[in-house]
């Protein structure tokens, strides 16, 4: 038996298109994301995916992700657990600015540690190691059961929580998972057996 999990980071968002740091803020989808959304959606359905746990983080980015691919695949009244620990990197002091501005205030060199060092925060905010060490306790309780179960699970969330889970299904270092981007709006699925290891990620 195994179970099949769904990652899709959300759609573009208002501040992706202003190439601000986002983390904990909440802009909502662009036209973009919207459609991006919806993609991913159809994708899914065309390869007959049917998702039966879904979860999201407490940002409505990836709440309104969820919901249009839900809506693409004709899923309706359902339980949708949405959970903080799920949300994107906390940027701390990062969060509002636009890259460049930040670039200019700190120095490239420093920004560009903040962004990828797996365990350097930013002032006030979250290494990508701080952002594992809340996502990945809730994956093995609340998620991982699930796949064990055999159950299809659905997870839209933020390109650093989703990396971070990634990182443990893969069994990534920290030097590759820094190196792995995700895109908004693309779905990756793994099936994952009744032992909770990895049997195959699954290109769709």
């Amino acid at each position: 038996m195994t179970g099949t999990l769904i990652l899709v980071r959300h759609g573009e968002s208002e501040w992706n298109l202003k190439n601000l740091f986002t983390g904990w803020r909440d802009p909502d989808l662009t036209d973009k994301g919207v459609g991006e959304a919806r993609a991913a959606g159809k994708r899914l359905k065309a390869a007959g995916y049917v998702p039966d746990a879904y979860f999201t983080s407490a940002l409505k980015r990836a709440q309104h992700t969820l919901d249009l691919i839900l809506e693409e695949l004709g899923i309706t009244e359902v339980t949708i657990t949405r959970s903080k620990l799920l949300n994107e990197r906390d940027y701390g002091d990062l969060s509002g600015l636009n890259k460049d501005d930040a670039r200019k205030k700190w120095g490239e060199e420093q920004v560009l540690i903040w962004r990828r060092s797996f365990d350097v925060p930013p002032p006030g905010g979250e290494s990508l190691k701080d952002t594992a060490a809340r996502t990945l306790p809730y994956y093995e309780a609340q998620i991982l059961p699930l796949l064990e179960a055999g159950r299809t699970v659905l997870v839209a969330a933020h390109g650093n929580s989703l990396r971070s889970i990634v990182m443990a299904i893969e069994g990534l270092t920290p030097a590759e998972i820094l190196k792995r981007e995700l895109a908004t709006g693309e779905p990756v699925v793994y099936r994952i057996g009744a032992d909770g290891k990895l049997v195959e990620r699954v290109a769709i």
